[in-house]
């Protein structure tokens, strides 16, 4: 563990340090098992919201994926260039866009899960099954407890 007495800890010590790593582990593996379906774990996480909550608004999105809402807006340019998505005025606000998914998006959704299941086991497989519920508890919690300090925080 970190202590004021060891200014120069070793990289693989640090908490941060390791989260990087296995976010850059975790987009590897999703990608290598959803390749044929040419989605970023982004634009996953975006249109499977959206096929959820379909007439979701563009900043609730942002505000459920975690993202900033120009981010947001670059990650539903691109679905809906590809035709999985559209965006739709509000009738309330036409400042508002809302976004359903397409036909080609509610296919492309059922049809990247079994490949995306996969990736998640992939990424938690060195685990026992018990190591695998404690380990997405406390994942859980230090992103909720650290919620806050995130650029853009979720809406948790």
């Amino acid at each position: 563990m970190l202590s004021a007495a060891s200014p120069s800890a070793a990289l693989e010590d640090l908490p941060g340090h390791a989260i990087r790593r296995l976010q850059q582990i975790a987009v590897a593996v999703f990608l290598q098992e959803t390749e044929p379906f040419g989605l970023t774990p982004v634009q996953y996480g975006a249109l499977a919201s959206v096929v959820r909550s379909p007439g979701v608004d563009q900043r609730t999105l942002a505000a459920t994926l975690g993202l900033d809402t120009s981010t947001t807006g670059g990650v539903i340019d691109r679905l809906e260039a590809r035709g999985l998505l559209a965006r739709n005025p509000s009738e309330q606000d036409r400042r508002v866009r809302l976004l359903t998914p397409t036909t080609e998006g509610l296919t492309l959704v059922a049809d990247i899960e079994p490949a995306m299941l996969r990736a998640q086991e992939r990424m938690l497989e060195p685990l026992s099954p018990g190591e695998r519920g404690e380990f997405m508890r406390m994942l859980k919690v230090l992103v909720t407890a650290n919620n806050e300090l995130s650029r853009a925080p979720s809406g948790l």
